[in-house]
């Protein structure tokens, strides 16, 4: 049977679902290690997606995770990160729990590449 070509676009487009998701879920695991405390995840919002929402030390801690294949792709990872919508997406998480406008808020970037730790970029950009 002939294969569509649609049908590849679907599967590979579920694989790199799928491998964002186990790298969500490694970065997840490597914050909890830092003592970060984990208050959301794959948080869907109607302007976007936020990975992780973390929290320490009252800081309320946004966090996208960038994997790819290769180390040296982490400065074209970090140009492809939507600044504008993950600060959009962090003002509808904070409207959504209202305990916490007090709060302190950060937004980090975590890149993950095969057989390397994974690097925590603090504070990577301000909120706009």
């Amino acid at each position: 049977m002939r294969r569509w070509r649609s049908s590849t676009r679907t599967e590979r487009r579920k694989n790199a679902e799928r491998h964002g998701h186990r790298g969500e879920a490694l970065a997840a695991l490597f914050l909890q290690a830092k003592f970060y405390r984990l208050r959301d995840r794959r948080f869907k919002t109607p302007v976007g997606e936020l990975d992780l929402v973390t929290e320490k030390g009252g800081t309320i801690v946004f966090v996208e995770v960038k994997a790819r294949g290769r180390y040296t792709d982490e400065a074209l990872a970090l140009g492809a990160v939507n600044r504008s919508r993950i600060t959009r997406a962090a003002q509808y998480w904070l409207a959504r729990h209202p305990g916490e406008s007090g709060k302190d808020i950060r937004f980090d970037v975590i890149f993950l590449a095969s057989r390397r730790w994974p690097r925590h970029l603090i504070n990577a950009f301000p909120a706009i």
